[in-house]
């Protein structure tokens, strides 16, 4: 038996020019152990083990990677454990959210973006990141109408030190908004929750990026018996037009077999 893979199912990062995989592998499990919503407790995995999930998704046709100064020690782990592997990524970072002590702060001056995209380049050991999206503190539309960090973002792409700039955020008028001057959005969407799927539909009508965030609710979703959680949610979001990638931010590599098979199967129609 062969086994399913996306290497042939990339697709277009809304208008970046970037082909990415349907499945993005988010990375808040290797940096951070505190303060995240998951249904089990986790054990940060050790370098090897690391280095095994990161070959075994490249292998599986993964391209995508999404990781954030708020996820702990994430990105400047990814750094090392990437070298020589560069033109194999597209790499996802964000700005606005610090994470220390155990305790989440945000900080959208033109000072603090700047700042932080350098950092980032420097963790991540590369002289740019493909994309770098806003994590809002759920105050999206202050954000977007009264911070520099959009501004900011836009200098920096045109400085060529990041290729796109998006929004992570919690609301439907965030992220309309975000979508108007930026290159993607980031939504919630999955069996749970659908209240995002208007931004879903302004990207696909004017050829912008739509990542998904808690495409499985991070693990939270019950069904009712004989129908499997994984394959419903992936069922929902790549009927949506516009979906351009799910981040699944797993460290099992069981789970993310299944969930590369089950993607593939999905998008092959079987």
């Amino acid at each position: 038996m062969t086994i399913a893979t996306l290497h042939e199912l990339h697709r277009p990062l809304g208008s970046t020019g970037l082909m990415v995989s349907p499945l993005g592998l988010g990375t808040v499990k290797l940096g951070r152990d505190q303060g995240v919503k998951y249904p089990n407790g986790f054990q940060i995995p050790d370098d090897d083990a690391a280095r095994m999930l990161l070959k075994q998704a490249r292998e599986l046709g993964i391209n995508l990677i999404d990781t954030a100064p708020a996820y702990g020690r994430s990105e400047e782990r990814l750094g090392p454990l990437l070298r020589g592997q560069r033109q194999d990524w597209v790499i996802v970072s964000k700005v606005g959210e610090e994470f220390a002590d155990g305790l989440s702060r945000h900080d959208f001056s033109a000072t603090h973006t700047r700042m932080s995209v350098e950092r980032s380049l420097q963790r991540l050991e590369t002289d740019f990141i493909d994309l770098v999206l806003v994590h809002s503190d759920g105050n999206d539309l202050a954000i977007l109408e009264h911070e520099e960090v959009y501004a900011t973002l836009a200098a920096l792409k045109a400085e060529g030190k990041i290729g796109g700039f998006g929004f992570s955020g919690k609301t439907v008028e965030g992220g309309l908004k975000a979508l108007e001057q930026g290159d993607c959005a980031m939504v919630t969407y999955n069996l749970n929750e659908q209240n995002e799927s208007a931004v879903i539909d302004y990207a696909a009508a004017h050829g912008k990026a739509i990542l998904v965030k808690k495409a499985l609710a991070s693990g939270h979703v019950c069904l009712s018996p004989g129908v499997d959680p994984v394959r419903a949610s992936f069922e929902l979001l790549f009927t949506r037009p516009g979906v351009a990638s799910a981040i699944v931010g797993t460290i099992n590599p069981l789970h993310l077999a299944h969930n590369v098979a089950t993607v593939a199967q999905v998008l092959r129609g079987h």
